[in-house]
């Protein structure tokens, strides 16, 4: 059984490391940035919607958590901005560790994340992922989700 708390403060560099890691390297993948500049982006987009703590941010960072061998452990995150005004929000980061996938947890997390979502009043759900990423386009597929559209860039 999965379960999403707020990410406390205390585990909010932990997750700064796999994300500029992670996200960098797809911005390389993806857009053909050298490693240096991908790192900087990746930097970037967490200082603009953390500045300050977690808590006086607007964005939702969350843990994806499970019981593993007797333990509560922490085994994913799902990073999240709701836009009230449209009744929507938008997933910046979902992650499962590698150890983890193909268990169910992407999809219980979903399921919870949903189950939140409507009872406060959002309608929507948007993200965007990367085209080589066919494990999490399956997944989105297999839980309602549809294409709206696709992200295109030319490196000059």
């Amino acid at each position: 059984m999965v379960m999403l708390r707020d990410m406390r403060q205390d585990e909010y560099l932990a997750y700064c490391e796999y994300f500029v890691y992670d996200y960098s390297h797809e911005i390389v993948r993806n857009y053909g940035y050298p490693i240096e500049k991908a790192v900087e982006l990746a930097k970037g987009d967490l200082a603009r919607s953390f500045p300050e703590t977690l808590q006086q941010s607007e964005h939702f960072l969350l843990c994806i958590e499970t019981q593993v061998r007797g333990r509560t452990s922490v085994i994913g995150y799902l990073w999240h901005l709701p836009n009230v005004a449209d009744k929507s929000t938008f997933i910046f980061d979902f992650y499962i560790a590698a150890e983890y996938r193909g268990s169910g947890y992407g999809k219980q997390a979903m399921t919870i994340l949903e189950e939140r979502l409507k009872a406060a009043g959002i309608a929507h759900i948007k993200l965007r992922v990367a085209y080589h990423n066919q494990r999490a386009v399956k997944l989105y597929e297999a839980i309602g989700f549809s294409t709206t559209g696709f992200n295109m860039a030319k490196v000059l």
